[in-house]
């Protein structure tokens, strides 16, 4: 299926974002480790949070999460630990050449009874649920914030506890400070007891009716459009965001005051989520350098604005891009030439483009790899490039499920061909 889009003279739009996705998977463990008793609120209806829904509601002796790579993660050790229950953990043909052998083994260390049904180091994964002792465990910091929070959130269920020292650099510090925070709201004692080590008491989860807050990732792309909106004049309102928000992507608002995109929260009421007011500022800067070390899922919408505004960029703390639901580093420069920009990369860490140009190939549409975000950051640019195309945009469903009836409701025109 392909996609093509075409955006209207002026945006003028109220969109009803989703609710975030790391909050509802991070909710659904806690609650599954509750006992399963009271379902909190505004669950995210993407395809991550249904796979873990399912697994949850249904316990079937394999258990296919599909794309879901939080759901891999969280799942793994969360199966680790129900005593008595024994499963296959398993997933797409790409998230089979997902590696999971750091989450594994830190399991292992842990005492969970884990074994590899093919590829050594990769799902399908045979999981044994076991109570386990917990206490000290060592794992690297540099690797994706999804595993340290599938060790945290298990934490509390450990007969020891948990002390999780993270050695060498710590990304998405943003990440692990959102489950820290979701942990202490269910009840349990979970800190930072030192700038590199955190501690997990041996104290259970707590039942309380808890209400998700919508997602700042989704609201990136909406803020994508207005940067790149020709009309001064272009206003978006999203619903149901939160000033202080502990999601790490709401550093978006931040960046993207940069380029020209202004943000005003309608109340100012803390822990509240309102509604937010996107309207150009008129200053945009001629060049952006950012480190994306806490915020990886942002990078694609801003090396796609960015390029479309003129702006030169370097961005840097990408290093988990590789290993997303595709070659994210890859991807964007393949992809990007066909919008006519050369995308350079450095050290499977950096991107940047300093202006360089190449002939456009628009008609061949824009691939989506079999991730959400390559076609979520790439429809924002038919705001720029006419006949803008998609190519099985229907990966959307991994995390923004309405996204093309919204834009439709925003006054795109999206024309689907077989």
């Amino acid at each position: 299926m392909q996609y093509t889009i075409s955006a209207p003279g002026q945006l003028r739009h109220t969109a009803q974002l989703p609710a975030s996705k790391s909050i509802s998977n991070r909710a659904l463990v806690i609650h599954a480790l509750t006992g399963g008793g009271v379902v909190p609120d505004n669950l995210s209806d993407c395809d991550d949070t249904g796979v873990i829904i399912s697994a949850l509601r249904d316990n079937p002796y394999e258990i296919n999460i599909k794309a879901g790579g939080t759901a891999m993660r969280f799942m793994t050790a969360l199966l680790s630990v129900r005593a008595g229950e024994e499963h296959v953990l398993t997933g797409t043909e790409r998230m089979q050449n997902r590696p999971i052998g750091v989450l594994v083994n830190a399991l292992r260390r842990l005492g969970a009874d884990i074994s590899y049904v093919g590829k050594e180091g990769f799902p399908p994964l045979l999981i044994k649920g076991k109570p386990l002792v917990g206490g000290p465990l060592d794992v690297a910091g540099n690797i994706s914030s999804q595993f340290i929070t599938a060790l945290l959130l298990i934490g509390p269920a450990l007969k020891h506890g948990l002390t999780l020292r993270l050695t060498g650099d710590i990304i998405s510090r943003p990440y692990i400070d959102l489950t820290l925070w979701m942990m202490r709201e269910f009840g349990a004692d979970a800190e930072w007891s030192d700038f590199d080590t955190i501690e997990v008491k041996n104290q259970p989860y707590k039942e309380r009716t808890y209400t998700i807050e919508n997602d700042w990732s989704a609201a990136s792309y909406w803020y994508e459009m207005v940067a790149l909106g020709k009309d001064a004049d272009d206003e978006v309102v999203l619903e149901g965001l939160m000033d202080g928000s502990k999601q790490g992507d709401s550093s978006v608002r931040y960046i993207f005051s940069l380029l020209g995109v202004k943000t005003t929260f309608e109340k100012s009421m803390k822990g509240q989520p309102t509604r937010i007011r996107l309207r150009h500022s008129g200053r945009c800067v001629p060049r952006l350098e950012y480190d994306f070390n806490n915020s990886p899922d942002l990078a694609q919408t801003f090396v796609v604005c960015c390029a479309l505004l003129g702006v030169h960029f370097r961005f840097t703390g990408l290093s988990t891009l590789k290993i997303k639901e595709t070659d994210r580093i890859e991807a964007l420069k393949r992809e990007m030439r066909k919008l006519g920009y050369v995308i350079h990369d450095m050290n499977n860490n950096e991107l940047f483009w300093d202006g360089e140009r190449c002939e456009p190939n628009i008609a061949a549409g824009i691939d989506t790899y079999e991730d959400h975000r390559m076609a979520l950051a790439f429809a924002p640019a038919a705001l720029r490039v006419e006949g803008l195309r998609i190519n099985n945009p229907q990966v959307v469903t991994k995390s923004y499920p309405k996204f093309w009836e919204d834009l439709r409701e925003a006054q795109f025109e999206v024309k689907s061909e077989e």
